[in-house]
C-alpha cells in the first residue's frame, strides 16, 4: 500500500498545523497516537496503528519518532510551529552540506543560509544526501559548510534523531559552492 499522501499529511500535522487533523501537540511536539489516528480518519486517511508504524519505520528521511512507550508520536525536525525538541548541542564534523535549488544561489551567497519559516537550517552529513534534498527544489546546488570553523567561532550545532544537523543560520563566509 502506498502511504505517500498520508505521510505528507502527517508531516503537515506534526510539523506545521496540528489543527489540520483537530489535534494538539505538547510543548515538545508530541501528539497522542490515538488522537492522530482519529484525526487522520476524519480527514480521509483511515489507517491502523500498524500502518502508522509502517509509515514511521519506512520513511526514507526518518521524519517521525514514537515515544518509548509507543503512545505518542512527533516529527524529528522541520517544525514551523514552536516546539522544544530537547536537542543537545554537539560538535559537528569538519564539513557539512546543504542542498538547495540553483535559483537560490545569489541570495544564499549574499545573505548566507537562513532558517526561513523553520526553526533551523538543515544540513546533511554527506554530499549525496544534500544533492537529493536539492533535487526536491529544482536543479540541485550543494554548498559545503565549514562547520568546524563555525563551531570554533561559537555557533551551536544540534543533530536531530534522524541525523539531520541543525543550526540557526550559516553566514556566507562559511559557504563554498560545490
Amino acid at each position: 500500500m502506498d502511504f505517500t499522501r498520508t505521510s505528507k499529511f502527517i508531516s503537515l500535522i506534526l510539523r506545521h498545523d496540528p489543527s489540520a487533523a483537530g489535534i494538539t501537540l505538547d510543548s515538545s511536539g508530541w501528539a497522542d497516537v490515538d488522537a492522530l489516528l482519529d484525526g487522520l480518519a476524519e480527514h480521509g486517511h483511515r489507517i491502523s496503528r500498524d500502518d502508522l508504524a509502517t509509515i514511521v519505520r519506512d520513511d526514507a528521511k526518518q521524519r517521525y519518532a514514537f515515544s518509548e512507550d509507543g503512545t505518542r508520536i512527533r516529527a524529528n525536525q522541520g517544525h514551523s510551529i514552536d516546539v522544544e525538541l530537547g536537542l543537545q548541542e554537539l560538535t559537528p564534523p569538519a564539513l557539512l552540506y546543504h542542498g538547495t535549488a540553483t535559483r537560490f544561489r545569489e541570495a544564499i551567497l549574499r545573505e548566507g543560509l537562513k532558517s526561513m519559516a523553520r526553526h533551523h537550517v538543515h544540513l546533511s552529513a554527506d554530499e549525496a544526501t544534500a544533492i537529493a534534498v536539492g533535487k526536491r527544489h529544482g536543479k540541485p546546488l550543494v554548498f559545503r559548510i565549514a562547520a568546524a570553523d563555525m563551531a570554533a567561532a561559537g555557533v551551536k550545532f544540534y543533530r536531530s534523531a534522524n541525523g539531520v544537523w541543525l543550526v540557526d543560520s550559516v553566514p556566507p563566509q562559511y559557504l563554498a559552492e560545490m
